[in-house]
């Protein structure tokens, strides 16, 4: 991968930390902010699906109490509730200027490590994306006790963008990008332009704190870029005060740390882990007019072209999709569990909600959630 690859990039995960946009006081930096809303807003009206991942809940909160930053749990936990409601009044303004609209989600890390929720917050986010509607998401430190700790919204921002399948993600803190060593205590330190593979000596001379009332630092970066090279994402790291910074980036200019992928495409190693690396706990067959569409047509899996349904499985579970001739030919991330999928196949969309007492999605696998076999 190349610099200039990244001009292809749309579905665009964007962090900032808690000294992007606010004083060291706590209180909100209108500049940076708008800056970061007006960047964020012309990607979109490009053709773009930025999904932007925002601390400063608690800086937020500080600032408006004008208090210290304490050092207990139920104080920061508070303060993330009093910030939390201060940051997205500011967003939706400046989005609204825009003519841009915004949703705020709040995530936990459980949301990521239970199927049903994972897929949940995974479908929610595509709903959004479809209708134009730019996410804005931060871990929900008011419940949360591991979130509070040290590398929260790095290790968020790489775990969203996995979900999501993002073609980049990019974070925007106080720092410039990698350093061979800590430009703090080093003057002759340099900056790194590309990185193909992390280091143990990269790892060990990462270990400092960001600044003010950040949670993270270059260690808890290198743990995100960990995590989205293997899944085929790009990931660059650059300063928050360097001018245009997302829109050079994204043009492809030699801004920041670029950490290269492992695999080239972050849509195929998601389908590619689906078809080859995940285990079907079980299976729909489906009539030909249902196959057909799934092959040659690009369409979710409906209900109503199920003839049958297999196994014992879960939302959230990996099942096979099979023909009249019981060949595989796709598979996919289900909807639903194998009773209500039992219950509904067959049947129209319009009728789920009758059958069920709820409809939780139109389809039993999402397109966005498959791979075709065959």
């Amino acid at each position: 991968m190349k610099r200039e690859d990244l001009r292809k990039c749309r579905r665009i995960v964007v962090k900032v930390g808690t000294s992007s946009i606010t004083h060291p006081s706590g209180e909100v930096n209108l500049r940076k902010m708008e800056l970061l809303v007006r960047e964020l807003s012309d990607l979109h009206g490009g053709g773009g699906e930025p999904i932007l991942i925002s601390s400063g809940a608690v800086g937020a909160g500080v600032g408006k109490l004008g208090c210290p930053l304490p050092s207990n749990l139920p104080e920061k936990q508070a303060l993330a509730a009093i910030g939390q409601g201060i940051l997205m009044h500011m967003y939706e303004k400046f989005f609204s200027e825009y003519s841009k609209n915004v949703a705020q989600i709040l995530l936990t890390r459980d949301c990521f490590s239970d199927p049903e929720r994972y897929l949940n917050s995974r479908n929610t986010i595509f709903s959004l994306l479809s209708f134009g509607v730019i996410p804005v998401i931060n871990e929900n430190d008011t419940v949360a006790v591991e979130e509070l700790r040290f590398g929260d919204n790095d290790t968020l921002s790489a775990m969203v963008a996995c979900n999501v399948e993002a073609d980049l993600l990019i974070i925007l803190s106080d720092i410039d990008g990698l350093y061979d060593s800590d430009p703090r205590q080093n003057a002759a330190a340099r900056l790194i332009s590309e990185v193909s593979e992390i280091t143990e000596e990269m790892i060990g001379n990462s270990k400092s704190r960001g600044s003010g009332m950040s949670s993270g630092g270059m260690f808890t970066k290198l743990t995100a870029a960990r995590m989205t090279m293997p899944n085929g994402i790009p990931l660059v790291i650059a300063s928050s005060d360097e001018p245009d910074a997302i829109r050079r980036i994204v043009d492809g200019e030699n801004v920041g740390t670029l950490f290269l992928p492992s695999r080239e495409e972050g849509y195929a190693s998601r389908r590619r882990w689906i078809s080859a690396g995940s285990t079907a706990k079980g299976a729909a067959f489906v009539d030909e007019g249902a196959a057909d569409a799934l092959l040659h047509g690009g369409k979710s899996l409906l209900p109503s072209g199920v003839k049958k349904i297999e196994g014992r499985f879960a939302p959230g579970d990996v099942i096979a999709v099979k023909n009249s001739l019981a060949v595989e030919i796709a598979r996919g991330i289900s909807n639903y569990g194998c009773e209500d999928a039992a219950k509904i196949m067959g049947r129209r969309t319009s009728e789920i909600e009758k059958i069920l007492g709820r409809r939780d999605y139109e389809e039993l696998i999402h397109r966005n959630n498959m791979a075709i076999l065959l």
